[in-house]
């Protein structure tokens, strides 16, 4: 039995020190097991409602910045009908309810259905809700959990999930994150992949997305970031305007968090601070975004939520031939905000594969002194993409070589992410590959927190100090 306890804490020493040892690992593991097309239209998965006009493609996200309200969207697809929401704590029994707003919209000849998004708002923390949308016989009822209250040793589990689409890659990846435990996902952007078809097509493949995770939306928070395909720019179709479908489907609080677009925006939830960045949209010195998260790192208090986490689409650093440096000039605006900062972790999508960095930055960097590789760097975060949900696209198994010193490991596999908070020191990383129906544990490690740690050990050594000095 000793000897089994001393296997086990060498174990998790190793694990606490991996995201500080320089070694990396490309693994030679590339596995895909299903089709890379999509799900055939007839597929159950995509299955609509029962009753005339029964709500569908139902999802919620965080509604407010301290995650005491929740945006509840569905669609109705042949009448407006309702936008009221009955909920309470009680199955089956409603006392309370809500009134949102309905909206529709036109993609070349493709007109959606109702899209209905109601707000329920002053929630008690940590409480189980039923809710129910719809009405009569055609009314469909839900469940979802309210986050603890704001405490920087609230536990929470984060799923993250990147460029999902809708293939049986993507539903394996799906199945495998709703065993996880995880009570929110982080989604990196690329939703649908429904630019990838025509005409009446692209909408149509937004309503198959919709239902197909709406057996893990409906009941939990999906916090959006938008990548490069909801941007549909499609001249040939007259269809010209960033972001039409994704903007009218998936709303953000934005508002909350006093920002001037849903596509750039933050929350506060348990004991992290999240902030969601737009990689495809104007971010320069002095644009809108620029200025926004500016002044939200002002508002991030690490003694109320000590984790600090951004997400992206676009990766800052990885080592893939596919996408290699795109991030550049975004790290060149905001790089030196996430390291005085002290950012936990960056994570990002648009690469179809995962990647884990070490601490590293290059904010030394300098074309004149020839100062332009990144170093190790203990205030800098980790940098992780998480590309690999499943779509059509297929897997980006082209890794530069030799891996790069700021690499630590990497592999083109589907799979997905999660982050276990336990308290304000230290949280349970992992990443999970999609191996053979089973949900393998491939990377993972124990994550000290930036803030609390760094403050720890500047304590411990003004004590050793001033017991030095007497």
């Amino acid at each position: 039995m000793q000897s089994f306890l001393r296997l086990i804490s060498t174990f998790f020493i190793f694990l606490s020190c991996v995201e500080n040892t320089f070694a990396g690992i490309t693994s030679t593991v590339i596995r895909s097991q299903w089709p890379s097309s999509d799900i055939p239209l007839d597929n159950e998965v995509f299955a609509v409602p029962k009753g005339h006009n029964a709500p569908q493609q139902v999802h919620i996200t965080q509604g407010d910045y301290d995650g005491k309200a929740v945006i509840i969207s569905w669609v109705t697809s042949d009448e407006p009908g309702s936008s009221e929401v009955q909920y309470g704590t009680t199955k089956g029994k409603y006392d309370n309810s809500a009134e949102g707003k309905s909206t529709s919209y036109t993609f070349y000849k493709y007109k959606s259905g109702y899209i209905h998004h109601c707000l329920l708002d002053g929630l008690e923390y940590d409480t189980k809700y039923y809710y129910k949308v719809g009405s009569g016989g055609s009314s469909r009822e839900f469940w979802f959990q309210t986050p603890p209250t704001i405490d920087p040793d609230a536990s929470h589990k984060f799923g993250i999930i990147g460029d999902l689409g809708q293939t049986y890659n993507s539903l394996s990846t799906l199945q495998h994150y709703m065993v996880s435990g995880a009570q929110a996902v982080l989604f990196l952007g690329d939703l649908s992949y429904a630019d990838r078809y025509k005409y009446n097509d692209v909408g149509l493949r937004w309503d198959t997305w919709g239902r197909f995770i709406e057996q893990s939306a409906a009941f939990q928070p999906w916090i959006w970031s938008a990548g490069n395909h909801e941007i549909e720019y499609m001249p040939y179709m007259e269809e010209v305007d960033p972001f039409k479908s994704y903007l009218h489907r998936y709303p953000t609080p934005y508002l909350a968090s006093k920002s001037t677009s849903p596509l750039w925006y933050a929350v506060r939830r348990a004991s992290a601070h999240i902030i969601v960045l737009s990689s495809y949209s104007s971010f320069v010195k002095y644009t809108l975004q620029w200025m926004w998260l500016r002044e939200e790192f002002k508002r991030v208090d690490r003694e109320k939520t000590p984790w600090l986490i951004v997400l992206m689409h676009v990766p800052l650093y990885h080592s893939n031939n596919v996408h290699f440096m795109e991030g550049e000039s975004m790290r060149a605006a905001f790089e030196k905000w996430f390291v005085r900062n002290r950012v936990d972790i960056v994570f990002a999508g648009h690469v179809h594969a995962y990647e884990r960095s070490y601490r590293i930055s290059n904010i030394q960097y300098n074309v004149s002194s020839g100062d332009r590789d990144p170093v190790p760097d203990k205030s800098a975060p980790l940098y992780i993409t998480v590309g690999d949900g499943g779509n059509q696209e297929g897997l980006a198994g082209r890794f530069r070589d030799p891996q790069p010193d700021y690499s630590a490991f990497r592999e083109a596999s589907y799979g997905h992410s999660t982050l276990e908070i336990k308290n304000r020191t230290h949280a349970f990383y992992h990443w999970n590959r999609n191996n053979d129906g089973k949900k393998v544990a491939t990377d993972s490690f124990i994550l000290h927190n930036q803030y609390w740690v760094s403050n720890s050990r500047r304590r411990k050594l003004k004590k050793y100090s001033s017991k030095s000095i007497t």
